[in-house]
């Protein structure tokens, strides 16, 4: 620590200065004048779509990632070779339900990795609106035996941090089949993790417990929650037809994408900047995560064309597998820990492609006052939102006591809008503001790498 005190002092003396401020200016004139990001973004969504890891999609974005950094002309590209999880989603799943009007259909998705209703088979049962987690557990077996379990608790609206919205409600996504199969359902169908009214049904990562009872597992959209829970009330016993195609198929071999710029005076000292490449089946993968793949691969190529070559290797990941396992992260880390090496800073794009406010940052509290020391260099760009949080799910295995992790912080308003569902589209990303992110990494990494150290 004494040698990062130090350096805390340097920071002080020399982060804030005409040089420092002109680069920066250099960096973000480029990222919107010369950017590749958003034609890379374009190329990623619409030649190859959703990537859901195990998928001939994701597959096919590997060798896109590859391509893209062997154009770059960097010192090093290769692959990190990963065992990745493959569940297929199947033909459009179907939801409906009869009340006074005749037959109700319903915008509804599978959640990720869930099982089938069977082959060609609908469910057919009572629903049973629930609120929490909570609430299922402190039901009697008897009232929730032969159901189907509607998990109806919306984000909260009044939570400033749609993120922090998402974290106090995506629980019964995850962990809901669990529960009400522990009661007795027979499936579970749950409100979509979206704050905005729409037709969207998300889908996302659950569980099954080892053991246990796996009942097939449903998201519902915002506006089909409404209107089924209104039904629900009006009509007492409605029952509720599910029908669903998927299968888990075994493991497949995948890839993390790596590419270096190796350091001038550090080449055995990291810097490392990613996204995760593969996304949901739904839509597109633009927001979640290609915004963050492309925004990731810029920084090397803005640096490139100002001609800065770092002190420290400079590395991209493009990491395999964020969505339903983490295993590319995961091997990441374990990798780095293998070839012990040291790494400095990691820096995660995993909040979609939208208006940049400032960084996440996951560390010690010398490193956060280091960082927020530049904060007068980053103002004129927006940039203002400096504190301690999650930095990325894909970083977060390297997390020890001396790493510093950081997640590039978007504004959150829209991003549930997209999150996990058909409206995750390239069209649905602004090309300013998906630009404006990958400038405020490139001045983060440029200053890392200028001043930092262990």
């Amino acid at each position: 620590m004494r040698i990062f005190t130090l350096l805390f002092c340097l920071l002080i003396s020399n982060s804030i200065n005409a040089q420092d401020d002109k680069t920066l200016r250099s960096i973000y004139d480029l990222a919107l004048t010369k950017s590749e990001a958003y034609e890379n973004l374009r190329d990623l969504c619409k030649n190859i779509g959703a990537r859901l890891s195990g998928s001939e999609e994701a597959d096919s974005a590997v060798v896109w990632g590859q391509n893209i950094l062997n154009n770059l002309g960097l010192d090093t590209v290769y692959l990190q070779e990963i065992s990745v999880p493959h569940w297929e989603r199947g033909r459009k799943e179907k939801g409906y339900f009869y009340n006074e009007k005749g037959k109700n259909t319903l915008d509804v998705c599978a959640l990720g990795g869930s099982v089938s209703t069977g082959m060609n088979q609908f469910i057919k049962a009572e629903v049973l609106e629930v609120h929490s987690i909570e609430e299922v557990v402190a039901l009697s077996d008897s009232i929730v035996n032969g159901k189907i379990v509607f998990f109806n608790r919306p984000m909260d609206p009044k939570k400033i941090s749609t993120f922090s919205a998402y974290g106090s409600c995506v629980d019964q996504r995850y962990s809901g089949a669990v529960e009400a199969s522990k009661k007795g359902a027979i499936a579970v169908i749950v409100r979509s993790m979206n704050v905005r009214k729409d037709d969207f049904p998300h889908t996302g990562s659950m569980a099954y417990e080892e053991g246990g009872d796996s009942i097939p597992a449903f998201a519902i959209s915002t506006n089909g929650a409404d209107y089924l829970s209104e039904n629900i009330l009006s009509f007492k016993g409605l029952e509720l037809s599910l029908k669903s195609y998927c299968k888990t198929y075994p493991d497949k071999i995948s890839y993390n994408v790596v590419g270096e710029i190796k350091g001038s005076k550090f080449p055995n000292e990291f810097i490392t900047v990613g996204g995760h490449l593969d996304s949901w089946d739904l839509g597109e993968g633009a927001h979640d995560d290609g915004a963050g793949v492309v925004q990731s691969i810029e920084v090397l190529h803005l640096l490139k064309l100002m001609n800065i070559r770092p002190k420290h290797t400079l590395r991209v990941v493009l990491f395999m597998n964020e969505e339903n396992g983490n295993r590319g992260g995961i091997h990441y880390a374990e990798k780095a820990a293998s070839k012990n090496e040291k790494h400095l800073m990691a820096l995660e794009s995993d909040r979609g492609g939208f208006s940049p406010r400032g960084f996440s940052v996951s560390g010690t509290n010398e490193q956060l006052e280091a960082i927020v020391n530049w904060k007068p260099l980053f103002e004129a760009y927006g940039i203002h939102e400096f504190k301690m949080g999650f930095a990325g799910v894909d970083i977060n295995p390297l997390k020890d006591d001396k790493v510093c992790l950081i997640g590039l912080s978007p504004d959150s308003q829209r991003y549930f809008d997209h999150h996990h569902s058909d409206n995750d589209v390239f069209e649905e990303v602004n090309k300013r503001e998906l630009e404006l992110g990958a400038a405020s990494m490139t001045a983060l990494v440029y200053l890392i790498d200028k001043y930092w150290m262990y």
